[in-house]
Protein backbone atom coordinates (compact mmCIF):
# COMPACT_ATOMS: atom_id res chain seq x y z
CA UNK A 1 0.00 0.00 0.00
CA UNK A 2 2.99 2.34 0.18
CA UNK A 3 2.39 3.64 -3.37
CA UNK A 4 -1.06 4.76 -2.26
CA UNK A 5 0.24 6.59 0.78
CA UNK A 6 3.03 8.30 -1.11
CA UNK A 7 0.57 9.52 -3.74
CA UNK A 8 -1.25 11.68 -1.19
CA UNK A 9 1.31 14.47 -1.44
CA UNK A 10 -0.04 14.91 -4.98
CA UNK A 11 -3.24 12.92 -4.90
CA UNK A 12 -3.57 10.46 -7.75
CA UNK A 13 -5.87 7.87 -6.22
CA UNK A 14 -8.56 8.32 -8.87
CA UNK A 15 -8.47 9.08 -12.62
CA UNK A 16 -8.93 12.81 -11.92
CA UNK A 17 -5.36 12.92 -10.57
CA UNK A 18 -6.06 16.38 -9.18
CA UNK A 19 -2.67 16.52 -7.48
CA UNK A 20 -3.59 18.27 -4.22
CA UNK A 21 -1.54 17.67 -1.08
CA UNK A 22 -3.95 15.74 1.11
CA UNK A 23 -1.22 15.05 3.65
CA UNK A 24 -1.59 18.73 4.52
CA UNK A 25 -5.39 18.36 4.71
CA UNK A 26 -6.16 20.01 1.39
CA UNK A 27 -9.31 18.74 -0.34
CA UNK A 28 -9.22 17.14 -3.76
CA UNK A 29 -11.64 17.32 -6.69
CA UNK A 30 -13.87 14.83 -4.88
CA UNK A 31 -13.90 16.89 -1.68
CA UNK A 32 -11.86 14.39 0.34
CA UNK A 33 -9.23 15.78 2.67
CA UNK A 34 -6.83 14.31 5.18
CA UNK A 35 -9.23 12.43 7.49
CA UNK A 36 -11.58 9.64 6.44
CA UNK A 37 -15.28 10.53 6.37
CA UNK A 38 -18.00 7.91 6.88
CA UNK A 39 -21.75 8.37 6.53
CA UNK A 40 -23.25 5.05 7.64
CA UNK A 41 -22.30 1.44 8.24
CA UNK A 42 -24.06 -1.81 9.06
CA UNK A 43 -25.23 -5.19 7.81
CA UNK A 44 -26.62 -4.61 4.32
CA UNK A 45 -29.10 -7.09 2.81
CA UNK A 46 -29.74 -5.28 -0.48
CA UNK A 47 -26.66 -6.36 -2.45
CA UNK A 48 -26.48 -9.27 -4.88
CA UNK A 49 -27.25 -12.60 -3.09
CA UNK A 50 -23.63 -13.88 -2.95
CA UNK A 51 -22.55 -10.61 -1.35
CA UNK A 52 -25.40 -10.17 1.17
CA UNK A 53 -25.73 -13.84 2.03
CA UNK A 54 -27.97 -14.58 5.00
CA UNK A 55 -26.26 -12.39 7.62
CA UNK A 56 -25.71 -9.32 5.52
CA UNK A 57 -22.73 -7.60 3.97
CA UNK A 58 -20.72 -5.48 6.41
CA UNK A 59 -21.09 -2.26 4.47
CA UNK A 60 -19.36 1.05 5.07
CA UNK A 61 -20.69 4.02 3.08
CA UNK A 62 -17.85 6.49 2.73
CA UNK A 63 -18.53 10.17 2.15
CA UNK A 64 -17.34 11.83 -1.09
CA UNK A 65 -17.14 10.37 -4.58
CA UNK A 66 -14.92 10.62 -7.64
CA UNK A 67 -17.97 11.08 -9.88
CA UNK A 68 -20.61 13.82 -9.88
CA UNK A 69 -23.67 11.87 -11.02
CA UNK A 70 -26.61 14.19 -11.41
CA UNK A 71 -28.99 11.32 -10.52
CA UNK A 72 -27.13 10.01 -7.45
CA UNK A 73 -29.45 8.52 -4.82
CA UNK A 74 -26.65 8.77 -2.28
CA UNK A 75 -26.08 12.48 -2.88
CA UNK A 76 -26.34 13.61 0.79
CA UNK A 77 -22.98 11.95 1.48
CA UNK A 78 -21.46 11.37 -1.97
CA UNK A 79 -22.01 14.90 -3.28
CA UNK A 80 -22.84 17.07 -0.26
CA UNK A 81 -20.29 15.47 2.06
CA UNK A 82 -22.57 14.53 4.94
CA UNK A 83 -20.93 12.20 7.43
CA UNK A 84 -18.36 12.36 10.18
CA UNK A 85 -14.60 12.29 10.28
CA UNK A 86 -13.28 8.98 11.57
CA UNK A 87 -9.61 8.35 12.33
CA UNK A 88 -7.92 4.99 11.72
CA UNK A 89 -8.74 3.74 15.21
CA UNK A 90 -12.39 4.66 14.79
CA UNK A 91 -12.56 3.03 11.37
CA UNK A 92 -10.92 -0.10 12.77
CA UNK A 93 -13.60 -0.16 15.49
CA UNK A 94 -16.30 -0.04 12.80
CA UNK A 95 -14.72 -2.95 10.93
CA UNK A 96 -14.40 -4.96 14.13
CA UNK A 97 -18.05 -4.33 15.02
CA UNK A 98 -19.18 -5.61 11.61
CA UNK A 99 -17.11 -8.76 12.04
CA UNK A 100 -18.41 -9.36 15.56
CA UNK A 101 -21.97 -8.83 14.30
CA UNK A 102 -21.43 -11.79 11.97
CA UNK A 103 -21.39 -10.06 8.58
CA UNK A 104 -20.05 -12.16 5.73
CA UNK A 105 -17.58 -9.55 4.45
CA UNK A 106 -16.39 -5.97 4.63
CA UNK A 107 -18.06 -4.03 1.84
CA UNK A 108 -16.40 -0.68 1.10
CA UNK A 109 -18.69 1.63 -0.90
CA UNK A 110 -16.86 4.36 -2.85
CA UNK A 111 -13.57 3.69 -1.05
CA UNK A 112 -11.17 5.14 -3.63
CA UNK A 113 -10.44 8.54 -1.97
CA UNK A 114 -9.78 6.83 1.35
CA UNK A 115 -7.73 3.75 0.42
CA UNK A 116 -4.60 4.47 2.53
CA UNK A 117 -6.68 4.98 5.68
CA UNK A 118 -8.91 1.96 5.00
CA UNK A 119 -5.89 -0.28 4.59
CA UNK A 120 -4.31 0.99 7.81
CA UNK A 121 -7.54 0.33 9.72
CA UNK A 122 -7.80 -3.12 8.16
CA UNK A 123 -4.28 -3.96 9.32
CA UNK A 124 -5.24 -3.06 12.88
CA UNK A 125 -8.32 -5.28 12.82
CA UNK A 126 -6.48 -8.23 11.29
CA UNK A 127 -3.79 -7.99 13.98
CA UNK A 128 -6.63 -8.10 16.49
CA UNK A 129 -7.75 -11.46 15.08
CA UNK A 130 -10.59 -10.45 12.75
CA UNK A 131 -10.53 -11.21 9.05
CA UNK A 132 -13.30 -11.07 6.45
CA UNK A 133 -13.26 -11.05 2.65
CA UNK A 134 -13.09 -7.53 1.20
CA UNK A 135 -15.70 -6.33 -1.30
CA UNK A 136 -14.58 -3.31 -3.31
CA UNK A 137 -17.86 -1.58 -4.27
CA UNK A 138 -17.16 0.98 -6.97
CA UNK A 139 -18.62 2.97 -9.85
CA UNK A 140 -15.83 1.56 -12.00
CA UNK A 141 -14.07 4.91 -12.33
CA UNK A 142 -10.70 3.63 -11.17
CA UNK A 143 -7.04 3.96 -12.14
CA UNK A 144 -5.50 0.67 -13.24
CA UNK A 145 -2.27 1.64 -11.48
CA UNK A 146 -4.11 1.95 -8.17
CA UNK A 147 -6.03 -1.30 -8.70
CA UNK A 148 -2.73 -3.11 -9.19
CA UNK A 149 -1.72 -1.99 -5.72
CA UNK A 150 -4.85 -3.75 -4.40
CA UNK A 151 -4.01 -7.08 -6.03
CA UNK A 152 -4.17 -9.80 -3.38
CA UNK A 153 -6.00 -7.57 -0.88
CA UNK A 154 -9.43 -7.22 -2.52
CA UNK A 155 -11.37 -10.48 -2.77
CA UNK A 156 -14.49 -9.38 -4.64
CA UNK A 157 -14.91 -6.46 -7.03
CA UNK A 158 -18.47 -5.16 -7.33
CA UNK A 159 -18.14 -2.70 -10.19
CA UNK A 160 -20.27 -0.77 -12.69
CA UNK A 161 -20.38 -0.10 -16.39
CA UNK A 162 -22.62 2.96 -16.54
CA UNK A 163 -22.07 4.32 -20.06
CA UNK A 164 -20.73 3.38 -23.46
CA UNK A 165 -20.71 6.91 -24.92
CA UNK A 166 -18.39 9.69 -23.67
CA UNK A 167 -21.07 12.37 -24.13
CA UNK A 168 -23.43 10.50 -21.82
CA UNK A 169 -20.70 10.03 -19.23
CA UNK A 170 -19.87 13.72 -19.34
CA UNK A 171 -23.50 14.77 -19.01
CA UNK A 172 -24.45 12.21 -16.38
CA UNK A 173 -21.31 12.05 -14.23
CA UNK A 174 -18.90 14.80 -15.37
CA UNK A 175 -16.46 12.14 -16.58
CA UNK A 176 -16.08 12.12 -20.36
CA UNK A 177 -13.31 9.52 -20.08
CA UNK A 178 -15.45 7.12 -18.05
CA UNK A 179 -16.01 4.54 -20.78
CA UNK A 180 -12.36 3.84 -21.49
CA UNK A 181 -11.35 4.14 -17.83
CA UNK A 182 -14.07 1.83 -16.50
CA UNK A 183 -13.50 -0.81 -19.15
CA UNK A 184 -9.75 -0.92 -18.54
CA UNK A 185 -10.42 -1.06 -14.80
CA UNK A 186 -12.80 -3.98 -15.19
CA UNK A 187 -10.25 -5.93 -17.19
CA UNK A 188 -7.73 -5.45 -14.38
CA UNK A 189 -10.27 -6.52 -11.76
CA UNK A 190 -11.05 -9.63 -13.80
CA UNK A 191 -7.34 -10.38 -14.17
CA UNK A 192 -6.94 -10.27 -10.42
CA UNK A 193 -9.97 -12.29 -9.33
CA UNK A 194 -11.49 -14.12 -12.30
CA UNK A 195 -14.95 -15.72 -12.15
CA UNK A 196 -17.10 -15.67 -9.05
CA UNK A 197 -16.20 -18.28 -6.45
CA UNK A 198 -18.52 -19.04 -3.55
CA UNK A 199 -18.24 -21.13 -0.41
CA UNK A 200 -20.56 -23.88 0.72
CA UNK A 201 -22.89 -21.21 2.09
CA UNK A 202 -23.21 -19.59 -1.35
CA UNK A 203 -21.40 -16.45 -0.21
CA UNK A 204 -18.80 -14.89 -2.51
CA UNK A 205 -15.19 -15.61 -1.66
CA UNK A 206 -13.55 -14.22 -4.79
CA UNK A 207 -14.45 -12.79 -8.19
CA UNK A 208 -15.72 -9.81 -10.14
CA UNK A 209 -19.38 -8.86 -10.56
CA UNK A 210 -20.41 -6.23 -13.11
CA UNK A 211 -23.50 -4.10 -12.51
CA UNK A 212 -25.37 -2.42 -15.34
CA UNK A 213 -27.83 0.24 -14.21
CA UNK A 214 -30.26 0.89 -17.07
CA UNK A 215 -30.51 4.66 -17.52
CA UNK A 216 -33.46 6.47 -19.14
CA UNK A 217 -32.97 6.96 -22.86
CA UNK A 218 -29.70 5.01 -22.75
CA UNK A 219 -30.70 1.35 -22.83
CA UNK A 220 -28.66 0.92 -26.01
CA UNK A 221 -25.55 1.86 -24.04
CA UNK A 222 -26.21 -0.92 -21.54
CA UNK A 223 -26.60 -3.32 -24.47
CA UNK A 224 -23.32 -2.06 -25.94
CA UNK A 225 -21.57 -2.73 -22.63
CA UNK A 226 -22.98 -6.24 -22.51
CA UNK A 227 -21.67 -6.83 -26.03
CA UNK A 228 -18.26 -5.48 -25.02
CA UNK A 229 -18.21 -7.73 -21.94
CA UNK A 230 -19.09 -10.80 -23.98
CA UNK A 231 -16.25 -10.11 -26.39
CA UNK A 232 -13.56 -8.75 -24.05
CA UNK A 233 -14.14 -10.88 -20.95
CA UNK A 234 -16.60 -13.65 -21.79
CA UNK A 235 -20.12 -14.54 -20.78
CA UNK A 236 -19.02 -16.28 -17.57
CA UNK A 237 -18.64 -12.94 -15.78
CA UNK A 238 -21.66 -12.44 -13.50
CA UNK A 239 -23.77 -9.46 -14.56
CA UNK A 240 -26.32 -7.67 -12.42
CA UNK A 241 -28.87 -5.84 -14.55
CA UNK A 242 -30.62 -3.19 -12.48
CA UNK A 243 -34.04 -1.60 -13.01
CA UNK A 244 -33.91 0.54 -9.87
CA UNK A 245 -33.05 3.90 -11.45
CA UNK A 246 -35.24 6.56 -9.83
CA UNK A 247 -34.79 10.28 -10.53
CA UNK A 248 -33.05 12.03 -7.66
CA UNK A 249 -30.89 15.04 -6.91
CA UNK A 250 -30.22 17.22 -10.00
CA UNK A 251 -31.85 14.69 -12.34
CA UNK A 252 -35.27 15.88 -11.21
CA UNK A 253 -34.81 18.99 -13.39
CA UNK A 254 -33.00 17.39 -16.35
CA UNK A 255 -34.68 15.41 -19.14
CA UNK A 256 -34.52 12.50 -19.83
CA UNK A 257 -32.85 11.85 -16.48
CA UNK A 258 -36.05 12.96 -14.73
CA UNK A 259 -37.93 9.75 -15.54
CA UNK A 260 -37.54 6.05 -14.97
CA UNK A 261 -36.48 3.82 -17.86
CA UNK A 262 -39.52 2.42 -19.62
CA UNK A 263 -40.41 -1.26 -19.53
CA UNK A 264 -39.53 -1.45 -23.23
CA UNK A 265 -36.08 0.06 -22.62
CA UNK A 266 -35.38 -2.30 -19.77
CA UNK A 267 -36.66 -5.25 -21.79
CA UNK A 268 -34.11 -4.56 -24.53
CA UNK A 269 -31.29 -4.95 -22.03
CA UNK A 270 -32.73 -8.14 -20.54
CA UNK A 271 -33.12 -9.56 -24.04
CA UNK A 272 -29.45 -8.81 -24.74
CA UNK A 273 -28.38 -10.75 -21.64
CA UNK A 274 -30.24 -13.79 -22.97
CA UNK A 275 -29.17 -13.30 -26.58
CA UNK A 276 -25.49 -13.01 -25.71
CA UNK A 277 -25.59 -16.08 -23.48
CA UNK A 278 -24.51 -14.75 -20.10
CA UNK A 279 -24.61 -17.71 -17.74
CA UNK A 280 -24.19 -16.04 -14.34
CA UNK A 281 -25.91 -13.11 -12.72
CA UNK A 282 -29.15 -11.46 -11.74
CA UNK A 283 -31.88 -9.42 -13.42
CA UNK A 284 -34.09 -7.21 -11.27
CA UNK A 285 -37.82 -7.18 -11.80
CA UNK A 286 -38.89 -4.03 -13.55
CA UNK A 287 -41.05 -2.99 -10.59
CA UNK A 288 -38.54 -2.46 -7.78
CA UNK A 289 -38.76 -1.49 -4.10
CA UNK A 290 -38.23 1.98 -2.75
CA UNK A 291 -34.64 3.22 -3.13
CA UNK A 292 -34.44 3.58 0.67
CA UNK A 293 -34.10 -0.20 0.88
CA UNK A 294 -31.08 -0.11 -1.42
CA UNK A 295 -28.94 2.54 0.23
CA UNK A 296 -27.62 3.35 3.67
CA UNK A 297 -30.46 5.29 5.26
CA UNK A 298 -31.38 2.52 7.71
CA UNK A 299 -27.86 1.79 8.88
CA UNK A 300 -26.05 2.91 12.00
CA UNK A 301 -24.83 6.52 11.92
CA UNK A 302 -21.20 7.18 12.74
Amino acid sequence: MNPLVSSLARCGLCPRECGVNRQQGKRGWCGAGGVTEVYRYGAHHGEEPPVSGTRGSGTVFFSRCTLKCLYCQNYPWSQEGQGREVDEIGLAAILKSLAVEGCHNWNFVSPTPWLPWIHAAWECVVKDGHALPIVYNTSGFERVEVLRALDGWVNVYLTDLRYSEPDSAKEGSRAADYVDVARRALLEMWRQTGPLETGGDGVARRGTICRLLVLPGRADEAVANLEWLAEAVGTEIPVSVMAQYTPAYQALQAAPWNRRPTAEEYGRVVEAVERLGFSEGWVQEYETPSPDSLVGFKMSPV
